[in-house]
């Protein structure tokens, strides 16, 4: 369509608008309203903070520096 003047543009949009209203009501009746995707698609593991008796450093990384050595133990470890 060749618009000439303002009035006809305006004339253009209007009747588009209700054109494309009409179509989108008619969407509507079919697959019913739009609606969003939810928030499952964008559940995103969050940082957890854990009490320090369940970090390593905590306890497993110090088990073996707390062995009790006997004085022969000790005597054999010197000589390696």
């Amino acid at each position: 369509m060749v618009v000439t003047n303002m009035k006809e543009l305006c004339e253009y949009v209007k009747q588009k608008r209700k054109t494309r209203a009409a179509q989108h009501q008619e969407l509507i009746k079919i697959y019913g309203e739009c609606k969003g995707m939810g928030n499952k698609h964008y559940k995103l593991p969050q940082k957890s903070s854990y009490p320090q008796q369940y970090k390593f450093t905590h306890n497993k990384m110090w088990r073996e520096t707390t062995k009790k050595y006997t004085v022969e133990q000790l005597k054999q470890i010197k000589t390696l």
